[in-house]
């Protein structure tokens, strides 16, 4: 098995209100040396098999066609 995690992050120069959410939250919490939030999301797999160059491949079609809109979102992908 291969454990894999994608992270998926907005682009720079996209807006992100949920970003913009969170930093005005945490604020109001007191934390106010917080600036420039950016959210994003993660998602970890595992893939059967053991040939890491396949699964990195693999992974990046997925990002590609349904993890990330790679219009304005960027993603990484670690293996383990």
């Amino acid at each position: 098995m291969i454990k894999a995690r994608v992270t998926v992050t907005l682009k720079n120069g996209v807006l992100d209100p949920q970003g913009k959410a969170i930093e005005g939250a945490l604020g109001a919490l007191g934390f106010d040396d917080v600036h420039q939030v950016r959210q994003g999301k993660v998602f970890d797999l595992e893939l059967e098999g053991t040939d890491k160059s396949k699964a990195e491949a693999d992974l990046k079609a997925m990002c590609e066609k349904l993890l990330a809109n790679t219009v304005i979102e960027n993603f990484s992908i670690s293996i383990d």
